[in-house]
C-alpha cells in the first residue's frame, strides 16, 4: 500500500468534490417520486368502472369521448378523465309530482 501526502486545501477540495459528486449519484440512483404515473388505468379497469365492452371502450377512444395515452401496444386513462365522463354524462332522476 502506498501513502500519499498531499496539503489540507487540496484534500478539502477533493472532499467537496466527492460530496457533491455522491450528491448527484443519490439523485441518479434515487427511485423515481411518483409524478402521477401511477394512477393511470388500463382498459379492462376502466370497462369495469363504465361497465362497457372493449369495443364500446375502443369506439370512445376513436371518438374523442375519452383521452388516452398509448406506451407501444398498451392504453391508459387517468382516473379523473373517466370521472369528468361520468359526471358529464349524469342524468338525475326526475320525480313525478
Amino acid at each position: 500500500m502506498e501513502i500519499v501526502c498531499i496539503d489540507k486545501q487540496t484534500f478539502d477540495e477533493l472532499r467537496a468534490r466527492f460530496c457533491k459528486l455522491e450528491e448527484k449519484m443519490a439523485g441518479v440512483c434515487r427511485p423515481m417520486e411518483d409524478s402521477g404515473l401511477k394512477n393511470g388505468i388500463d382498459n379492462q379497469e376502466v370497462c369495469g368502472i363504465l361497465r362497457i365492452s372493449k369495443k364500446t371502450l375502443q369506439v370512445y377512444r376513436d371518438k374523442g369521448i375519452l383521452p388516452f395515452s398509448r406506451i407501444k401496444h398498451k392504453i391508459f386513462f387517468k382516473p379523473e378523465d373517466v370521472q369528468k365522463l361520468l359526471e358529464s354524462n349524469y342524468h338525475p332522476l326526475k320525480r313525478k309530482s
